[in-house]
């Protein structure tokens, strides 16, 4: 497409709708996948993504429809489920939880597969383009989709924000939380509901199998940046939204370029450069850090830890003063 970005906006209708689509997928992606990666359940989007793959393939089995709304609510139940049975399985055996999560992923993604197989046999033409939620096919977004997108996606985050306080205490002190007399596990149902609803209203942008990335990669990105959790989440919602966008953008620069991984693309090269280049956090900065640290030490302006420590003067004991929790960068609950 010959122009640049802002050009394009006003001239192509395409590009519109499915910025506009991929943007606000990757807005709540963003957001909800801060408490997926904060409770160290990263591997949870990877398998609600594959565990929704059966539920669209028998909700067009059951209703002979490729509607969107019907092909997503289909997908939300399935990863609802799915999800449900993990919950389960932990609870009640000793199955840890990334294997339970393994495992559903490699059960129901297979299912999913059989399923669509034996759709594609029918001797209709009504099943084609099933096949394309497995890696997303944003082109095809309609105004009606991105409208769906965007009232169910402002729903879940404002249940988010009534929900704030108690999703708080769930990823960072969930004992705390149920001394509190908080229901936690109606708490945790909530918030894995709206990550199921974040990732199956993707799927069709993104994809089954790349929509886990653009869940983590923005959060992982903007963890980076900010120890305040609510600047997190609004910091993962925006680089979410603009990997969306320029993914999109990127899409149309040349023939056959997919949207779905651009979109990804794009989110992990924010996150190489968060990592590499983010105050405190990142790798360079931490490089500068250093050298600052050993310039001072050479020229006599710091005093290396113990250096001018007597054996009398030293701590009894062997024991070593604990470090203040922010020294290693911990978050904040704000």
């Amino acid at each position: 497409m010959d122009g640049g970005f802002i050009p394009a906006l006003f001239t192509d209708h395409t590009l519109r709708v499915v910025g506009l689509g991929a943007g606000a997928v990757g807005a709540l992606a963003g957001s909800l996948g801060c408490f997926a990666l904060l409770r160290r359940q990263s591997l949870l989007g990877d398998a609600v993504s594959h565990a929704a793959l059966p539920g669209i393939a028998l909700a067009f089995l059951l209703t002979g429809s490729r509607a969107t709304p019907v092909l997503v609510l289909g997908a939300a139940v399935a990863g609802w489920l799915g999800t449900l049975l993990v919950m389960a399985v932990i609870r009640h055996s000793r199955i840890p939880e990334d294997s339970a999560l393994g495992i559903l992923l490699s059960v129901f993604f297979g299912v999913g597969l059989v399923l669509l197989t034996f759709l594609q046999r029918g001797p209709t033409a009504a099943q084609a383009g099933l096949d394309t939620f497995l890696f997303g096919q944003a082109a095809t977004l309609l105004v009606q989709d991105v409208i769906l997108v965007l009232s169910v996606g402002t729903v879940a985050l404002l249940l988010l924000a009534l929900s704030w306080k108690e999703v708080k205490l769930l990823s960072f002190d969930r004992e705390f939380g149920r001394v509190q007399g908080i229901e936690m596990g109606r708490v945790d149902v909530l918030l894995t509901s709206l990550l199921v609803v974040a990732i199956v209203l993707g799927l069709q942008t993104v994809g089954v199998v790349l929509m886990s990335a653009l869940v983590v990669a923005p959060a992982a990105a903007a963890r980076q940046w900010t120890d305040s959790l609510g600047r997190m989440v609004v910091l993962a919602g925006a680089l979410g939204a603009g990997a969306g966008v320029g993914g999109a953008w990127v899409s149309t620069l040349g023939d056959g370029i997919p949207t779905g991984p651009a979109i990804v693309l794009l989110a992990s090269t924010v996150v190489a450069v968060s990592i590499l280049a983010a105050p405190r956090r990142g790798i360079l900065w931490d490089r500068i850090r250093r050298r600052r640290v050993h310039s001072r030490i050479r020229r006599g302006d710091l005093v290396p830890p113990g250096a001018g420590q007597t054996a009398a003067q030293a701590p009894s004991g062997g024991s070593i003063p604990m470090a203040s929790p922010g020294a290693h960068g911990g978050g904040r609950e704000d």
